[in-house]
Order: structure tokens, then C-alpha cells, then sequence
């Protein structure tokens, strides 16, 4: 019997292509074939996914106001669905898995047109437009938190709380317990802004760390992920305190990192909630601002609620506040000792293989001991 093809769809950045890489090794790790459909965008974080196959399609973001910006998008939107019906022609998949954005519409909705069995995974805790979009041509929604808003009512397909998948790496890092914070020791501050930075980590963390006095300033070891534009005023500003420091547009091996690190400062996509929970890390999170999901604020809560995170808007990020918490946690280490005790209280670490049971469920019901 032909091993089960999987296509999955996802694309834009790391945060929509990390969980599907976790999902593309539950089910490899059940025997199936995995083909991966993404976008120009993801070829940065895709060179390690495990697929057997990685195919490009057209897709665009309609956004703004702009009549001439918003047709184009949607031509574009088009010709992907037109290549993605050609490939699911070609391939015959025996399901479909969006994990979200818009490289995730053509592959889903020339799914649904050729009769393909289709599943969405919303990794945030407000479904995203083009979830919204789709919603009702899936077959299955998968979330990655429970309660989450935005789900259109009455959509035809089961809607089941999955978590978001984590890759092996993380899994890897999650291993390695938390080491409290020595009388007089070093801090490891890990500072990241999604996969594609964030320039308000730029601007903010060099000032808040020369505003800690200098006994402090000497304790700190800081690993900064920054924009290409941002790095070498960053580094300059380190060089100038004297603070060790390593600052890179991007970490390769930021599981590893995150798992050393005694505090995180981040943003708080659902892939790095996900991955601060499973590795039980403590975090100052810094919600995207401008959204009109606000997805990022729902996700931020479900650790600010457990107190595992402090969660602050980036109105209210400033050198000055960040440097009073930094501060208050040299004086007492122990909350980050609970807040990473707190955070690892709200990992979910099947969650890869409880999508996995769920999407092949989609293609032998009952028959793959999934999970209820």
C-alpha cells in the first residue's frame, strides 16, 4: 500500500513554517510522504524541512487601501491557486494542511475546489484573515490554544484543540532544567524579535542596559537577535558599556539558546509562546503593536495570566521600565525561578503528533488512534 502524501502549506516567515516542520516529522515519523507548498519569503527557514519535495506558489497580502495594491494581490492570489490546482493535479494528496498567512490560500481553496480533504491549524489566540477566509472550506481546524476568538460560526468542519507543533530542536533544548539565577552570578539575556527581528529591541535594550548600574551591567551576558539595518549601532552600543555580548540578525540554533538563557525578552508569536512554554523559560514579552487581530496581546496573556511572563505593551516599553525589571530581578532571582516553573505549567509537548493523528484521521477515520 502507497504510503499517505501530505502537501502542507505555509509560508512569510518562521512562525508559520517552524509548526509545520514540526508537523512534517510526526508524519514522517508515521510512514507518510510530506510535499511542501510555501512562498519566495520562507526559503530562508526551509532549507532543513523535511520534505520530499518544495514547491513555490504565487501568493500575496491584501492590505492597505491602495485599489492598484489591492488587485494585484489578488491576481496573484489567482495564479497561485491556478499553479496549486496543477500541483494537487499532479501530486494527489491525500489531504491538505494550511498552517495560516496567505501562502495558505491557494494550496486550501484549490483543495476544497478539486474535493481534497483540507485542515487549517491557527497557532494564535485570534484566528488570522486568512483563516477566516478559509475557514469554511476546512475540512478540520486545528488550534493551537484553547477558546480562541475569531472562528466564523457554524463553520462545516470539526474544530479540535491540537496546541502548536514544536520542532525537534526545541524539543531537544526542553531537556535542559532551568539554572536559577546565582548570588552574585551572571544573567544570560536572550533577546529576540521573531524570525524576522524587531527594531524596537534595538532601541530599547542597549539603553535600558546602560541605565542599570554598573555592578549590574557587569553580571549581564547578552545574546541579541537584530535587523541587518540595526546591528552595528547595537554592537557599538554594547562595545561602549562593556558588556559581553553576541549580536546576529539571525540564530541558527535559537532553541539552544533560549534553553540557556535566564530570561527572554521577545515578542510573543504563537510559535515563541509555544516554545518559551515547552523549554520553561521566564519572558518579558512586547505584544506586535497595530495588529488588527491583537493576536499577539491574546498570546502574551496565556503566559502573563500563569505569571510566567511580564507582559508590556510597547507604549509602555522604555528604557526605563525594562531596566527597573531587569533590576528587580537581580534582587530577587527567585521569581525567575517561578515564572519558569509557571511557563513550563503551560506546555503542550504531543502537540505535533496530536495534529499528526488528527490530519490522518482526515484520510481513515478512526483507524489511527487519535487522540480524543
Amino acid at each position: 500500500m502507497k504510503a499517505p502524501l501530505i502537501l502542507l502549506a505555509a509560508g512569510g516567515t518562521g512562525g508559520h513554517l517552524f509548526p509545520a516542520e514540526a508537523l512534517a516529522n510526526g508524519l514522517k515519523a508515521s510512514g507518510c510522504r510530506v510535499v511542501l507548498a510555501t512562498d519566495k519569503r520562507a526559503n530562508a527557514y526551509a532549507g532543513s524541512f523535511p520534505a520530499d519535495e518544495i514547491i513555490e506558489i504565487p501568493s500575496a497580502t491584501p492590505s492597505g487601501r491602495s485599489v492598484p495594491k489591492m488587485a494585484k494581490a489578488a491576481l496573484l492570489l489567482a495564479q497561485g491557486t491556478f499553479k496549486a490546482m496543477a500541483v494537487i493535479r499532479r501530486l494527489k494528496p491525500d489531504a491538505v494542511v494550511g498552517f495560516g498567512g496567505y501562502p495558505t490560500v491557494p494550496p486550501i481553496l484549490a483543495a476544497s475546489l478539486l474535493k481534497v480533504p483540507t485542515a487549517i491549524h491557527e497557532a494564535n489566540g485570534v484566528m488570522g484573515r486568512a483563516n477566516r477566509l478559509l475557514a469554511r472550506r476546512a475540512s478540520l481546524i486545528a488550534t493551537g490554544f484553547s477558546n480562541i476568538k475569531g472562528i466564523p460560526a457554524n463553520v462545516p468542519g470539526r474544530v479540535i484543540q491540537t496546541g502548536n507543533p514544536i520542532r525537534p530542536a526545541v524539543m531537544e533544548a526542553a531537556r535542559q532544567a532551568y539554572a536559577p539565577l546565582e548570588p552574585n552570578g551572571k544573567m544570560r539575556l536572550l533577546v529576540v524579535g521573531g524570525s524576522q527581528g524587531a527594531r524596537v529591541m534595538s532601541d530599547v535594550v542597549p539603553p535600558a542596559v546602560e541605565r542599570l548600574p554598573q555592578d549590574l551591567r557587569d553580571r549581564l551576558v547578552i545574546t541579541q537577535q537584530a535587523r541587518g539595518e540595526d546591528l552595528e549601532r547595537v554592537r557599538t552600543h554594547y562595545r561602549r558599556l562593556g558588556v559581553a555580548f553576541e549580536a546576529e540578525p539571525f540564530f541558527t540554533d535559537l532553541p539552544k539558546r533560549l534553553g540557556d538563557a535566564h530570561l527572554v525578552i521577545s515578542r510573543s508569536g504563537a510559535s515563541t509562546v509555544a516554545e518559551l512554554a515547552v523549554i520553561g523559560r521566564p519572558s518579558i514579552l512586547v505584544p506586535l503593536p497595530g495588529s488588527l487581530d491583537q493576536d499577539q496581546a491574546a498570546n502574551a496573556k496565556t503566559l502573563g495570566d500563569l505569571g510566567a511572563a511580564i507582559v508590556c505593551p510597547q507604549t509602555e516599553f522604555t528604557p526605563e521600565r525594562l531596566a527597573s525589571e531587569i533590576r528587580s530581578y537581580f534582587q530577587d532571582p527567585e521569581r525567575l525561578t517561578k515564572s519558569a516553573a509557571a511557563a513550563h505549567s503551560a506546555s503542550m509537548t504531543d502537540a505535533a503528533e496530536r495534529l499528526a493523528h488528527a490530519v490522518l484521521n482526515l484520510i481513515h477515520p478512526n483507524k489511527n488512534g487519535m487522540p480524543s
